[in-house]
């Protein structure tokens, strides 16, 4: 089934404790797609890019066979840019520069022929574009949302509202306190579903997400990695991975819903292993298909009697 991601296209300047790498490809619609594009070879995307976009970049997307009509190129505006730079523990990070550039014009106009788009994947954006968005399309099967604690803060009705349109949230575990106003997390679940969304990802970091609905509640670890490169798009990467295989299996059972979230997981561990999307380019279904039974045989064991 077809997948629609909505989200930005940038040149991140990346600097960690392992090197640095200057205006390389990010932007959450980038990270989403090309982790999608391994699951299902109907992905759609909708973005904004500058003048300064590089050819190759764009030749890289339409290799992984997703469909750009949707992409609109900015003649006067140069690309979104974002340079960050991570503490030794990778977990804390300063922005140095924030250039929306382009990106501050996004007001996206679906194309036709994306409207009928079966899956949705609404990347970290103002959630009144985000709301936007839903509306232009013809009733699609489920629709995902990423938030973060800017929107929550600066834009919380306008976030609510948008809230009621979508089927699933993804969300941090600070961001979810903040917006249910709740320290413990199940409490702030239930929260955030009278808020509209029936399901719920909670990203934990380096300890890993849950994934909880009014029925389900189901944890899925972080791979542990002696050496994390830059993990700058990683939960961007994990939704690509999430909605790319919803959209292959076209099905949102319980059960397939946990093996979701494990195929994010994995597409994730092997992001930040490299700058960039680096580490996601070219994958083969064998190195998948390889992490994903290392995740297996890391939560497995046996049932043995008392």
């Amino acid at each position: 089934m077809s997948l629609l991601v909505i989200g930005s296209l940038a040149l991140d300047t990346i600097e960690t404790p392992f090197g640095k790498a200057e205006y390389t490809l990010g932007g959450s619609a980038t990270f989403i797609s090309t982790a999608s594009s391994y699951f299902t070879d109907e992905v759609r995307l909708v973005g904004i890019v500058g003048s300064d976009f590089p050819a190759a970049e764009i030749d890289f997307l339409k290799s992984k066979k997703i469909d750009i009509s949707g992409l609109e190129i900015s003649k006067t505006k140069k690309t979104f840019h974002w340079h960050g730079v991570y503490h030794t523990d990778m977990n804390q990070r300063d922005s140095i520069t924030t250039e929306l550039n382009a990106f501050e014009d996004f007001d996206p106009v679906i194309p036709e022929k994306f409207r009928n788009s079966e899956f949705v994947c609404l990347g970290n954006v103002n959630p009144e574009i985000q709301k936007k968005v839903i509306l232009q399309l013809d009733k699609p099967k489920f629709v995902m949302i990423d938030t973060m604690n800017f929107w929550i803060e600066g834009k919380l009705p306008q976030l609510k509202e948008t809230m009621k349109l979508v089927d699933m949230m993804v969300i941090n575990d600070s961001e979810a306190r903040m917006l249910a106003e709740e320290d413990n997390l199940l409490k702030a679940a239930k929260k955030i579903f009278a808020m509209g969304p029936k399901m719920l990802i909670i990203k934990k970091g380096e300890h890993g997400a849950l994934l909880i609905t009014k029925e389900l509640i189901f944890s899925v670890p972080a791979f542990p990695l002696e050496t994390v490169f830059d993990p700058t798009g990683a939960g961007d990467t994990f939704a690509g991975g999430f909605m790319g295989w919803l959209a292959k299996t076209k099905d949102i059972t319980p059960a397939n819903l946990k093996l979701a979230i494990v195929y994010g997981s994995v597409m994730a561990s092997l992001a930040v292993e490299k700058f960039s999307l680096d580490g996601i380019r070219d994958l083969s279904r064998g190195k998948i298909m390889k992490r994903f039974d290392e995740f297996r045989n890391l939560t497995h064991f046996e049932t043995v009697s008392l």
